[in-house]
Protein backbone atom coordinates (compact mmCIF):
# COMPACT_ATOMS: atom_id res chain seq x y z
CA UNK A 1 0.00 0.00 0.00
CA UNK A 2 1.58 3.25 -1.01
CA UNK A 3 1.29 5.69 1.88
CA UNK A 4 3.64 8.45 0.80
CA UNK A 5 0.62 11.01 0.59
CA UNK A 6 -1.52 9.76 3.43
CA UNK A 7 -0.93 11.96 6.74
CA UNK A 8 -2.85 11.76 9.50
CA UNK A 9 -1.40 11.67 13.06
CA UNK A 10 -2.84 9.55 16.38
CA UNK A 11 -4.27 13.27 17.57
CA UNK A 12 -6.73 14.10 14.48
CA UNK A 13 -5.35 17.26 14.93
CA UNK A 14 -4.42 18.79 10.93
CA UNK A 15 -1.03 18.21 9.74
CA UNK A 16 1.47 20.33 7.39
CA UNK A 17 3.60 20.30 5.27
CA UNK A 18 7.86 21.51 6.65
CA UNK A 19 7.53 24.09 4.26
CA UNK A 20 5.21 26.55 2.26
CA UNK A 21 4.55 26.07 -1.33
CA UNK A 22 6.85 29.05 -3.23
CA UNK A 23 5.30 32.09 -3.63
CA UNK A 24 4.44 33.57 -7.22
CA UNK A 25 7.14 35.84 -8.67
CA UNK A 26 9.76 34.89 -5.85
CA UNK A 27 12.00 33.65 -8.81
CA UNK A 28 12.59 37.24 -10.55
CA UNK A 29 15.83 38.25 -10.67
CA UNK A 30 16.03 41.95 -8.83
CA UNK A 31 18.80 44.53 -8.53
CA UNK A 32 20.86 45.31 -5.43
CA UNK A 33 17.95 47.82 -3.72
CA UNK A 34 15.50 44.91 -4.30
CA UNK A 35 13.68 46.00 -7.68
CA UNK A 36 13.17 44.30 -10.87
CA UNK A 37 14.47 45.72 -13.86
CA UNK A 38 12.09 45.56 -16.63
CA UNK A 39 14.17 42.63 -18.60
CA UNK A 40 14.17 40.62 -15.65
CA UNK A 41 10.38 40.78 -15.12
CA UNK A 42 10.16 39.82 -19.08
CA UNK A 43 12.40 36.78 -17.99
CA UNK A 44 10.78 35.89 -15.65
CA UNK A 45 7.05 35.59 -16.96
CA UNK A 46 8.27 33.70 -20.04
CA UNK A 47 10.40 31.09 -18.49
CA UNK A 48 9.49 30.91 -14.82
CA UNK A 49 5.63 31.44 -14.57
CA UNK A 50 4.55 29.32 -12.00
CA UNK A 51 1.44 27.95 -11.28
CA UNK A 52 -1.04 29.39 -8.72
CA UNK A 53 -0.54 26.97 -6.31
CA UNK A 54 0.32 22.76 -5.61
CA UNK A 55 -2.77 20.47 -5.52
CA UNK A 56 -2.68 16.61 -4.50
CA UNK A 57 -5.11 13.63 -4.71
CA UNK A 58 -6.86 11.99 -2.19
CA UNK A 59 -8.17 8.48 -1.53
CA UNK A 60 -10.49 5.89 -0.37
CA UNK A 61 -11.34 2.56 -0.24
CA UNK A 62 -13.26 -1.10 -1.20
CA UNK A 63 -14.28 -3.18 1.64
CA UNK A 64 -10.76 -3.16 2.63
CA UNK A 65 -8.38 -1.62 2.14
CA UNK A 66 -7.26 1.94 0.04
CA UNK A 67 -4.48 3.11 -2.10
CA UNK A 68 -3.38 6.91 -2.43
CA UNK A 69 -2.49 8.64 -5.27
CA UNK A 70 0.75 10.36 -5.85
CA UNK A 71 0.20 14.25 -5.76
CA UNK A 72 -0.69 16.27 -8.38
CA UNK A 73 0.19 20.22 -9.39
CA UNK A 74 -2.75 22.57 -9.84
CA UNK A 75 -2.88 24.06 -13.08
CA UNK A 76 -0.56 24.14 -15.90
CA UNK A 77 3.00 24.93 -17.21
CA UNK A 78 2.67 27.59 -19.62
CA UNK A 79 4.65 29.96 -21.90
CA UNK A 80 3.32 32.61 -23.57
CA UNK A 81 4.44 36.17 -24.98
CA UNK A 82 4.70 38.77 -22.29
CA UNK A 83 3.84 42.36 -24.64
CA UNK A 84 0.31 42.93 -22.11
CA UNK A 85 2.26 42.60 -19.13
CA UNK A 86 5.22 44.82 -20.55
CA UNK A 87 3.01 47.30 -21.66
CA UNK A 88 1.63 47.42 -17.75
CA UNK A 89 5.42 48.03 -16.64
CA UNK A 90 7.23 50.02 -19.17
CA UNK A 91 9.62 52.64 -17.52
CA UNK A 92 8.53 51.39 -14.27
CA UNK A 93 11.06 49.29 -11.79
CA UNK A 94 8.93 47.01 -9.70
CA UNK A 95 9.53 46.26 -5.65
CA UNK A 96 8.80 43.04 -4.94
CA UNK A 97 5.92 43.75 -3.06
CA UNK A 98 4.22 44.98 -6.02
CA UNK A 99 5.22 42.88 -8.22
CA UNK A 100 4.56 39.78 -6.21
CA UNK A 101 0.75 41.17 -4.50
CA UNK A 102 -0.53 43.11 -7.32
CA UNK A 103 0.89 43.54 -10.95
CA UNK A 104 1.16 39.67 -11.36
CA UNK A 105 -1.67 38.23 -9.49
CA UNK A 106 -4.00 40.61 -10.60
CA UNK A 107 -2.62 39.93 -14.88
CA UNK A 108 -2.30 36.23 -14.72
CA UNK A 109 -5.90 35.48 -15.16
CA UNK A 110 -5.95 37.86 -18.53
CA UNK A 111 -2.96 36.52 -19.95
CA UNK A 112 -2.69 33.98 -23.33
CA UNK A 113 -3.66 30.65 -22.38
CA UNK A 114 -3.74 31.73 -18.67
CA UNK A 115 -3.86 28.65 -15.98
CA UNK A 116 -6.46 30.57 -14.17
CA UNK A 117 -10.00 31.97 -14.66
CA UNK A 118 -10.85 35.71 -13.53
CA UNK A 119 -11.62 36.74 -10.53
CA UNK A 120 -14.27 36.28 -8.20
CA UNK A 121 -16.32 34.17 -10.35
CA UNK A 122 -20.02 33.94 -8.99
CA UNK A 123 -18.86 35.02 -5.53
CA UNK A 124 -21.00 36.77 -2.98
CA UNK A 125 -19.88 39.11 -0.35
CA UNK A 126 -20.95 36.83 2.23
CA UNK A 127 -21.27 32.80 2.65
CA UNK A 128 -24.43 31.12 0.69
CA UNK A 129 -25.04 29.08 3.95
CA UNK A 130 -23.80 28.31 7.01
CA UNK A 131 -23.06 24.82 8.79
CA UNK A 132 -24.37 23.14 11.31
CA UNK A 133 -23.08 24.02 14.72
CA UNK A 134 -19.80 22.35 16.34
CA UNK A 135 -21.26 18.76 18.10
CA UNK A 136 -17.52 19.18 19.99
CA UNK A 137 -16.18 15.70 18.66
CA UNK A 138 -12.23 15.91 17.59
CA UNK A 139 -12.53 12.52 16.18
CA UNK A 140 -11.65 13.58 12.77
CA UNK A 141 -8.78 14.41 10.40
CA UNK A 142 -7.90 17.30 8.11
CA UNK A 143 -6.21 17.03 4.68
CA UNK A 144 -2.75 18.64 5.24
CA UNK A 145 -2.15 22.26 4.50
CA UNK A 146 0.50 23.50 2.44
CA UNK A 147 1.36 26.28 4.47
CA UNK A 148 2.36 26.28 8.38
CA UNK A 149 0.19 29.61 9.05
CA UNK A 150 -3.17 27.94 7.78
CA UNK A 151 -4.51 25.19 9.59
CA UNK A 152 -6.65 23.52 6.52
CA UNK A 153 -8.00 24.09 3.60
CA UNK A 154 -11.42 24.44 2.34
CA UNK A 155 -13.74 25.38 -0.44
CA UNK A 156 -14.77 29.17 -0.45
CA UNK A 157 -18.07 29.10 1.20
CA UNK A 158 -19.09 32.73 -0.44
CA UNK A 159 -19.44 31.07 -4.26
CA UNK A 160 -21.13 27.83 -4.81
CA UNK A 161 -19.71 24.15 -5.30
CA UNK A 162 -20.34 23.57 -9.17
CA UNK A 163 -20.31 19.59 -9.71
CA UNK A 164 -20.65 17.96 -13.21
CA UNK A 165 -21.33 14.20 -13.57
CA UNK A 166 -20.28 11.58 -16.14
CA UNK A 167 -22.99 8.90 -16.37
CA UNK A 168 -20.70 6.35 -18.71
CA UNK A 169 -20.73 2.86 -17.12
CA UNK A 170 -23.42 4.10 -14.01
CA UNK A 171 -24.72 0.66 -12.65
CA UNK A 172 -28.04 0.25 -12.76
CA UNK A 173 -29.80 1.09 -9.60
CA UNK A 174 -27.81 3.80 -8.73
CA UNK A 175 -30.27 6.83 -9.95
CA UNK A 176 -30.40 9.32 -7.81
CA UNK A 177 -27.73 8.14 -5.55
CA UNK A 178 -24.57 11.01 -6.53
CA UNK A 179 -27.54 13.38 -5.68
CA UNK A 180 -28.57 11.92 -2.23
CA UNK A 181 -24.84 11.88 -1.77
CA UNK A 182 -23.98 15.41 -2.59
CA UNK A 183 -27.27 17.00 -0.48
CA UNK A 184 -25.76 15.10 2.56
CA UNK A 185 -22.18 16.53 2.38
CA UNK A 186 -23.71 20.19 1.25
CA UNK A 187 -25.71 19.62 4.88
CA UNK A 188 -23.09 18.48 6.68
CA UNK A 189 -20.49 21.59 5.68
CA UNK A 190 -23.23 24.56 5.03
CA UNK A 191 -21.54 24.52 1.38
CA UNK A 192 -24.13 25.17 -1.58
CA UNK A 193 -23.46 22.52 -4.53
CA UNK A 194 -24.87 23.78 -7.95
CA UNK A 195 -25.21 20.79 -10.70
CA UNK A 196 -23.93 21.67 -13.83
CA UNK A 197 -25.10 19.07 -15.74
CA UNK A 198 -23.40 15.50 -17.21
CA UNK A 199 -20.42 15.96 -19.34
CA UNK A 200 -18.11 13.86 -21.55
CA UNK A 201 -15.12 14.89 -20.05
CA UNK A 202 -13.39 11.70 -19.20
CA UNK A 203 -11.11 11.72 -15.34
CA UNK A 204 -7.79 11.76 -15.40
CA UNK A 205 -5.24 11.90 -12.95
CA UNK A 206 -3.65 15.16 -14.20
CA UNK A 207 -6.82 16.99 -14.46
CA UNK A 208 -6.61 20.86 -15.40
CA UNK A 209 -8.76 23.15 -12.82
CA UNK A 210 -9.24 25.52 -15.72
CA UNK A 211 -10.95 24.35 -18.84
CA UNK A 212 -12.18 27.59 -20.35
CA UNK A 213 -13.15 26.12 -23.79
CA UNK A 214 -15.38 23.15 -21.96
CA UNK A 215 -17.03 24.96 -18.80
CA UNK A 216 -16.31 28.92 -19.46
CA UNK A 217 -14.18 31.23 -17.70
CA UNK A 218 -14.59 29.35 -14.48
CA UNK A 219 -12.98 26.80 -12.02
CA UNK A 220 -13.64 23.48 -13.73
CA UNK A 221 -16.24 21.62 -11.86
CA UNK A 222 -16.21 18.97 -9.08
CA UNK A 223 -16.04 15.80 -12.08
CA UNK A 224 -18.05 12.78 -10.59
CA UNK A 225 -17.51 9.75 -12.99
CA UNK A 226 -18.33 6.52 -12.60
CA UNK A 227 -15.13 4.90 -14.07
CA UNK A 228 -12.96 1.51 -14.01
CA UNK A 229 -9.54 0.20 -13.04
CA UNK A 230 -8.73 -0.05 -16.77
CA UNK A 231 -9.47 3.57 -17.21
CA UNK A 232 -8.06 4.90 -13.84
CA UNK A 233 -5.18 2.26 -12.62
CA UNK A 234 -5.70 3.93 -9.23
CA UNK A 235 -8.87 1.87 -8.51
CA UNK A 236 -6.91 -1.98 -8.87
CA UNK A 237 -7.49 -3.86 -5.60
CA UNK A 238 -9.12 -2.98 -3.11
CA UNK A 239 -10.03 0.66 -4.08
CA UNK A 240 -13.88 1.99 -4.28
CA UNK A 241 -13.25 5.06 -5.08
CA UNK A 242 -10.83 7.96 -5.40
CA UNK A 243 -11.98 11.19 -4.44
CA UNK A 244 -10.27 15.08 -3.56
CA UNK A 245 -9.23 18.01 -4.87
CA UNK A 246 -6.65 20.48 -6.14
CA UNK A 247 -6.18 24.29 -4.59
CA UNK A 248 -4.92 27.79 -5.61
CA UNK A 249 -3.24 30.71 -4.15
CA UNK A 250 -2.98 34.05 -4.48
CA UNK A 251 -0.50 35.80 -2.77
CA UNK A 252 -1.20 37.50 0.44
CA UNK A 253 -4.64 35.11 0.58
CA UNK A 254 -5.32 31.67 1.71
CA UNK A 255 -4.95 28.61 -0.03
CA UNK A 256 -8.78 27.54 -1.21
CA UNK A 257 -9.36 24.36 -2.95
CA UNK A 258 -11.34 25.47 -6.28
CA UNK A 259 -12.08 21.96 -8.67
CA UNK A 260 -11.84 17.97 -7.21
CA UNK A 261 -12.78 14.50 -8.40
CA UNK A 262 -14.79 11.60 -7.18
CA UNK A 263 -13.89 8.31 -9.56
CA UNK A 264 -15.94 5.37 -8.64
CA UNK A 265 -15.27 1.96 -9.47
CA UNK A 266 -18.54 0.66 -11.38
CA UNK A 267 -17.98 -3.19 -11.50
CA UNK A 268 -16.33 -3.22 -8.08
CA UNK A 269 -19.52 -0.83 -6.97
CA UNK A 270 -22.12 -2.91 -9.41
CA UNK A 271 -21.16 -6.09 -7.46
CA UNK A 272 -21.68 -4.33 -3.90
CA UNK A 273 -25.45 -3.71 -5.14
CA UNK A 274 -26.21 -7.07 -4.81
CA UNK A 275 -26.11 -7.44 -1.49
CA UNK A 276 -28.45 -6.60 0.88
CA UNK A 277 -28.78 -2.55 1.83
CA UNK A 278 -26.07 -2.49 -1.13
CA UNK A 279 -27.56 0.65 -2.27
CA UNK A 280 -27.02 2.32 1.19
CA UNK A 281 -23.60 1.22 1.15
CA UNK A 282 -22.96 2.44 -2.18
CA UNK A 283 -23.69 5.87 -1.28
CA UNK A 284 -21.52 5.60 2.07
CA UNK A 285 -18.91 5.04 -0.30
CA UNK A 286 -20.07 8.28 -2.52
CA UNK A 287 -20.42 10.32 1.28
CA UNK A 288 -16.92 9.02 1.93
CA UNK A 289 -15.47 10.63 -1.43
CA UNK A 290 -16.81 13.45 -1.23
CA UNK A 291 -15.86 14.13 2.16
CA UNK A 292 -12.61 13.35 0.97
CA UNK A 293 -13.19 16.14 -1.71
CA UNK A 294 -13.62 18.85 0.83
CA UNK A 295 -11.21 18.19 2.89
CA UNK A 296 -11.42 15.03 5.23
CA UNK A 297 -8.71 13.04 5.74
CA UNK A 298 -9.18 9.22 7.17
CA UNK A 299 -9.21 8.78 10.65
CA UNK A 300 -8.11 6.04 13.04
CA UNK A 301 -11.55 5.67 14.60
CA UNK A 302 -13.85 2.83 12.99
CA UNK A 303 -17.35 4.00 14.16
CA UNK A 304 -17.00 6.97 12.24
CA UNK A 305 -17.25 7.03 8.20
CA UNK A 306 -14.18 8.35 7.38
CA UNK A 307 -12.33 5.41 8.67
CA UNK A 308 -9.64 4.01 6.26
CA UNK A 309 -11.57 0.89 5.86
CA UNK A 310 -14.98 -0.09 4.70
CA UNK A 311 -16.67 -1.76 7.85
CA UNK A 312 -20.55 -1.53 6.96
CA UNK A 313 -20.92 1.95 7.89
CA UNK A 314 -23.69 3.96 5.82
CA UNK A 315 -23.72 7.46 8.09
CA UNK A 316 -21.47 10.32 9.07
CA UNK A 317 -20.47 9.53 12.48
CA UNK A 318 -20.10 12.35 14.88
CA UNK A 319 -16.28 13.44 14.35
CA UNK A 320 -17.26 13.53 10.32
CA UNK A 321 -19.82 15.71 11.15
CA UNK A 322 -17.71 18.30 13.37
CA UNK A 323 -14.94 17.92 10.67
CA UNK A 324 -16.96 18.79 7.91
CA UNK A 325 -18.72 21.63 10.03
CA UNK A 326 -15.48 22.77 10.47
CA UNK A 327 -14.73 22.69 6.54
CA UNK A 328 -17.54 24.77 5.64
CA UNK A 329 -16.25 27.61 7.71
CA UNK A 330 -13.37 28.34 5.40
CA UNK A 331 -12.22 32.01 4.04
CA UNK A 332 -14.01 33.37 1.53
CA UNK A 333 -11.49 34.68 -1.28
CA UNK A 334 -12.62 36.42 -4.09
CA UNK A 335 -9.33 37.35 -5.61
CA UNK A 336 -9.17 33.95 -7.36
Amino acid sequence: MDREWFYKDKDTKPVRRPASAPRIGSGVQRSPSGRVPLWALEESLNGQLTEYGHGRKTHSRKPKRVRQPRGRRSGRGLRLGTVGVIALVVGLYLTPTIFDRYIFAAALPYLPGSPVPPHGVDASDVPLGLPPASNGSTSFVLQESPDDSQDYVAYDPCRPVDYVVRPDFAPPGTDGLIEEAVAEISAATGLTFAYRGITSEAPSENRDTYQPDRYGKRWAPILISWTSPAEIPGLEGDVAGLGGSLYAHTPGKPFVYVAGQVQLDAPALTENLQYPAGRDQVRAVIVHELAHVVGLDHVDDPSQLMYEENNGLTALGDGDRAGLALLGAGPCVSQL
